[in-house]
């Protein structure tokens, strides 16, 4: 019997809930939203819907399925807090970059996802690893870090051309970093890019639901070699 998956994407400002690419629901979220108001609206949301497992992006550090930090954008008490308890079924749990990124891998060689936006989202995917990075915190000149400027707090500095310089030159640098092979460049800020150079790949946000259908997956003809969340 094939697995039905909801996938979760919580962001600063909604919730989006997705059966498949077509069928999707979402709702508010913002800097006051708790776990315990999410529970609440998410058991309202789904009303309806049929599911055996989840598929949860988070905008904060997650390490083994645990929240390591209370997201910048939302409300506190997500430290640790255990989704598949709460909502009663498994659920595994990502951060919300990384299930982009996941969504976004081409299948063949070392990829390095940018999601630009608020900040600066990331992760590196390559055979079946999964990794989410937190490069939204390297230090940068004047006592900044580096999300400061590639994310909307710089393109409101610079203007539109010299910020694509500044997002250009950076993911240069962290592409040789990273001995990438190419770069998927994602988020919301991804249309202010025309042409992007060769070796830079335009994300779509809809690879985050393949992301999280991604995280349940088996290589064909084999039940044990998943995705290994690194």
């Amino acid at each position: 019997m094939k697995r039905r998956i909801l996938v979760v994407d919580i962001g600063g400002s909604f919730v989006k809930l997705l059966l498949s690419e077509r069928v999707e629901r979402e709702f508010a979220s913002g800097p006051r939203m708790t776990p315990k108001q999410f529970v609440s609206k998410f058991e309202e949301t789904v009303c309806g819907w049929k599911f055996d497992v989840a598929s949860i992006g988070f905008p904060a550090p997650v390490r083994n399925g645990r929240i390591l930090r209370n997201p910048k954008h939302l409300g506190k008490s997500w430290v640790h807090f255990n989704f598949a308890r709460a909502l009663g079924i498994p659920v595994r749990v990502v951060n919300d970059a990384a299930m982009q990124g996941l969504g976004s891998y081409l299948g063949r060689g070392r990829m390095l996802f940018l999601g630009l936006g608020t900040g600066l989202g990331s992760a590196l995917v390559w055979e079946r690893n999964l990794m989410s990075l937190e490069l939204g915190d390297l230090p940068y000149p004047n006592g900044k870090i580096i999300e400061e400027d590639l994310g909307i707090p710089g393109l409101e500095k610079f203007g539109n051309k010299k910020w694509q310089r500044q997002v250009l030159y950076a993911i240069t640098q962290l592409r040789r970093a990273f001995i990438a092979d190419y770069v998927v460049l994602g988020g919301g800020l991804v249309h202010r890019f025309g042409r992007l150079p060769n070796g830079i790949v335009r994300g779509q946000n809809e690879n985050a639901f393949l992301g999280g259908r991604r995280l349940w997956e088996t290589k064909r003809n084999s039940h044990e070699v998943k995705w290994q969340l690194v």
